[in-house]
């Protein structure tokens, strides 16, 4: 296990894992981090040609990075995609034409080696502004493609390592799964982050690789449901970046037959592999919040009574990024006055404050803490309340008490850390 990660945060990183067929990765250092030794190129690749699925920020200073898959993902419509480059500590964003030229040309060498024109995918992640020292990734890439190696615990986490920007652990996921029709198939994941997190889509990095058999259309179809419910339902500090992407790559490795293709959208199969992707994703993104910069709290924001889940949600991610509720949070301070003002100017016209209920559900399993039940305020427990708010997990629950569809937010505290990390990023 590297030295980069920290000691707290040892216990979120996988020591094994089960990874899909045909994918080869590796994470090297190729020179753009200035420390050597720690990784900021990493490689992925498919010995057989993916279907493919990507969705970018909404971010108006879109970075290179994200114009290049764009264009790559439209020309070829999210079909005979072999690979995908990404590197750190320079995020390739506002610079112009020549950023746009080395993004291609990160993306032109990739496809070069696997021998398919215009077939890899390109990230970026590091400060803006700031050009990527194009030699070196060209170099570094050819030193990459001869280190992948396929299946490899170790390879994958090279690969997560090299991802990591302001992260203090490399944030990695592996599973199997098997379909109704009884196809057994495996997917692994790779997302970064810790700062400048509200997806809108959004993710901050993010890649997941499957050897499932899925249509583009599909693949493309079970993205948008599963980021709704996973990338974009976390927040850290209100910030979307310049260079958010989350990708899904499927290489139908896990069967040669041609009948196993998942391509009917109201088939089980494909209902299935949909919500797989959608909680896979989910505990990919959590571990995002986990590693907020400077946060001491992961925190569940549950909005449920909604009329609709758009409803639920934006309620949900009001209260997840204001600021004083976050604050609160850090001081341990039961102020559900803030919680609740934020569902007040969340823009849900719904609402009736008298239908509205408020709690602390803990993690540990004991009792939830009443805030405030059908718009009255509970006498509440303030040592409870302190117990509840010194633990490093919890769940704040609102009961809009005005329809059957919930959605959930996952967030993180403010604390002073916070303000001195983001003051001395570049320095």
């Amino acid at each position: 296990m590297s030295s980069i990660i920290a000691a707290n945060k040892k216990h979120l990183v996988p020591t094994s894992g089960t990874y899909p067929t045909g994918f080869k990765v590796t994470g090297i250092h190729c020179g753009i981090k200035k420390k050597k030794g720690i990784k900021d190129l990493a490689l992925i690749i498919s010995d057989r040609p993916c279907t493919a699925a990507s969705v970018f920020t909404t971010n108006v200073f879109k970075a290179a990075p994200v114009l290049i898959s764009r264009e790559i993902l439209e020309k070829r419509s999210g079909q005979n995609i072999y690979g995908l480059i990404t590197n750190s500590g320079c995020a390739n964003a506002v610079t112009g034409v020549k950023g746009i030229e080395n993004a291609k040309k990160m993306s032109d060498e990739v496809s070069k080696l696997v021998g398919v024109e215009s077939s890899t995918l390109v990230m970026s992640t590091g400060v803006i502004g700031q050009h990527i020292p194009i030699e070196k990734i060209v170099q570094g890439i050819n030193s990459a493609y001869q280190k992948v190696t396929e299946g490899t615990h170790e390879g994958w986490m090279e690969a997560a390592e090299a991802f990591m920007t302001t992260d203090t652990f490399p944030k990695l996921r592996s599973d199997r799964f098997i379909l109704p029709s009884g196809l057994s198939y495996n997917m692994a994941g790779i997302t970064k982050g810790a700062g400048m997190i509200h997806p809108n889509m959004a993710t901050l990095l993010a890649t997941i690789v499957t050897d499932a058999p899925i249509s583009a259309p599909l693949l493309n179809e079970a993205l948008k449901y599963a980021v709704d419910r996973s990338f974009n339902s976390i927040s850290i500090d209100g910030d979307t970046s310049t260079n958010d992407t989350f990708a899904i790559f499927a290489n139908g490795a896990a069967t040669n037959d041609q009948g196993k293709i998942i391509n009917d959208v109201k088939g089980q199969d494909y209902l299935q592999f949909r919500d797989d992707l959608t909680n896979f994703a989910a505990d990919l993104a959590k571990l995002v919040v986990k590693d907020g910069e400077g946060a001491t709290k992961f925190v569940t924001i549950h909005v449920k009574g909604a009329p609709t889940f758009s409803d639920a949600k934006k309620v949900a991610s009001t209260i997840s990024t204001s600021a004083l509720v976050k604050t609160a949070l850090f001081g341990q301070d039961a102020n559900w006055g803030r919680i609740l003002c934020a569902v007040g100017y969340s823009g849900v016209p719904s609402i009736i404050p008298n239908k509205v209920s408020v709690s602390f559900i803990p993690t540990d399993g004991s009792a939830p803490l009443k805030l405030l039940v059908f718009g009255e305020p509970e006498n509440v427990d303030e040592e409870r309340a302190l117990e509840i708010l010194k633990q490093e997990d919890l769940e704040i629950s609102v009961d809009l008490g005005i329809g059957n569809e919930e959605a959930k937010m996952w967030t993180c505290d403010f604390s002073y850390d916070y303000i001195k990390i983001n003051a001395e990023y570049r320095s």
